[in-house]
């Protein structure tokens, strides 16, 4: 079906995209137009919980987006208008956290990159019903990092996602600690939850299964801005979308800094002026503002323009379940306001951050091959032509082995891929060289179409004989539709 769509939008997409751009047109948004604004909104900075003990409740909320016009009906944990609080952890702490559901529906809260037992790991066997609360509690093993948290229930993830339930996750171990990084939270250390979302005549979300959104939201927040010190500010991104993945740089084309992604520090800052990110990513960045004037305005941008097709966001239509208008264009995730430096700034980044042992394929003691295929049904992928169900095993691992898992994709379209309970090394790509950024422990990939990725991981501490753990694509679409497996960690 998407490769057809694809195909019958390409046919019009000239057209389609001019008419929208000179018309300020509305899209697929239902009556609310779409128009360029130069009025920015500050960026909202959510609240954060920290201690050993935490209590989250999911619930039906609302939020303003627009300036006129009703308020959006959304879900939020604890009482916030989108999104939910960021919680803050310390590697070692034995941690309790107590959810609630206030919905009418059911829920499950996955910790995403989280190394845990698989009955506390959130997936969608971890329901909680309306009303009730789940209590998990494990030890952080992870390395301090950025991590979140969001719904897993099967079949619900998009929907519940697309309202706005989720949260970030900061770790924080002594390695990190002892580096002088920006950490002042919301100063110069900025939490960047990235998607967009499409919006009906009333200002209501549209929850039909849209593969991306028309306005982009950092944090939530419209056309955002950041007013942040003339000095290194560090960004925990995460890209939170439904399929779109985010090619990331500065107006300038100035130089940026990972010192981390998913699971933890890099050995080292790398540089870059593009950092692409698919859904489920993470990476922490520094960007140094401290040869920009204050009241000076720098832009962080998308440049999604010229993709090939497979990369989500590049298809060339404006409408539809593939289009957007944000797609198949550069755009901004971010304008900048510099202001006075902090006192205590951060006026240079370290050469080195930690030292990393890394597995190879040489270590692998077993393999697994996944192939993503054609579905079954009206599913439009699978894993080796089998849709997921509750109570089908794909793989047993024994405990401590040593993995390399093969991921292949020459099924119409890239996917985010992601595995639970490990964190795991990106051991060869096929389409060519791993860019130094993904050197580092990761939990989620982009697989471009037509790509081969395989990763290695060593599948410790916790072994269940009852309790799957997943590996899905990361879209939430594709997983609801079967895009996704489970296994055993096994005495």
């Amino acid at each position: 079906m998407k490769k057809l769509l694809f195909a019958i939008v390409l046919l019009g997409a000239v057209i389609i995209y001019s008419c929208n751009k000179s018309s300020g047109g509305s899209g697929s948004t239902g009556g609310t137009t779409n128009t360029t604004s130069t009025t920015y909104n500050a960026l909202y900075i959510p609240p954060t919980l920290t201690g050993t003990s935490f209590n989250i409740s999911l619930a039906k909320s609302s939020k303003q987006f627009f300036a006129t016009g009703a308020d959006t009906p959304t879900y939020s944990y604890n009482g916030l208008p989108f999104w939910g609080p960021t919680l803050i952890f310390n590697k070692g702490d034995n941690i309790t956290l107590n959810v609630t559901n206030n919905l009418t529906d059911t829920t499950t809260v996955h910790w995403h990159g989280f190394h845990i037992p698989p009955i506390m790991d959130g997936g969608p066997h971890q329901k909680i019903a309306p009303g009730t609360t789940w209590s998990p509690h494990f030890v952080v093993m992870n390395s301090a990092s950025t991590y979140w948290f969001h719904p897993h229930l099967h079949e619900k993830t998009y929907q519940q996602l697309t309202m706005g339930a989720g949260g970030l996750i900061i770790v924080r171990d002594p390695i990190e600690t002892a580096l002088n990084l920006p950490r002042n939270y919301g100063v110069d250390d900025i939490p960047l939850v990235l998607t967009s979302r499409r919006f009906n005549a009333d200002n209501s979300f549209n929850t039909n299964v849209n593969d991306y959104g028309d306005y982009l939201l950092a944090n939530g927040t419209l056309n955002p801005q950041a007013t942040l010190p003339k000095q290194f500010v560090r960004f925990r991104i995460l890209n939170a979308e439904i399929e779109r993945a985010y090619n990331l740089g500065f107006g300038d084309n100035r130089t940026f800094y990972v010192i981390s992604n998913d699971g933890g520090l890099l050995d080292a800052p790398a540089p870059v002026t593009r950092l692409v990110l698919g859904v489920g990513e993470r990476a922490e960045v520094l960007v140094d503002l401290s040869n920009d004037a204050v009241g000076s305005n720098v832009s962080f941008k998308s440049y999604n323009s010229g993709q090939t097709f497979g990369f989500p966001g590049g298809e060339p239509s404006t409408s539809g379940a593939l289009g957007s208008l944000l797609n198949n264009t550069t755009f901004e995730v971010l304008n900048i306001n510099v202001a006075a430096a902090t006192s205590g700034a951060v006026t240079a980044i370290p050469t080195k951050l930690t030292t990393n042992t890394y597995l190879a394929a040489s270590d692998a003691t077993s393999t697994i091959v996944t192939n993503i295929t054609a579905g079954q049904g009206s599913s439009e992928f699978a894993f080796d032509n089998n849709n997921y169900n509750y109570i089908t095993i794909n793989h047993t691992i024994p405990l401590n082995t040593v993995v390399k898992w093969t991921f292949v994709n020459s099924n119409v379209f890239g996917h985010s891929i992601h595995i639970h309970d490990i964190q795991f090394k990106i051991v060869s790509r096929s389409s060519g060289t791993i860019q130094p950024y993904e050197q580092g422990w990761k939990d989620s990939f982009f697989l471009h179409l037509g790509e081969t990725v395989s990763v290695v991981a060593k599948f410790n501490d916790f072994a269940d004989g009852t309790n799957p753990y997943m590996y899905h694509c990361h879209f939430p679409n594709h997983e609801d539709a079967g895009l996704m497996g489970q296994f055993l960690v096994t005495p």
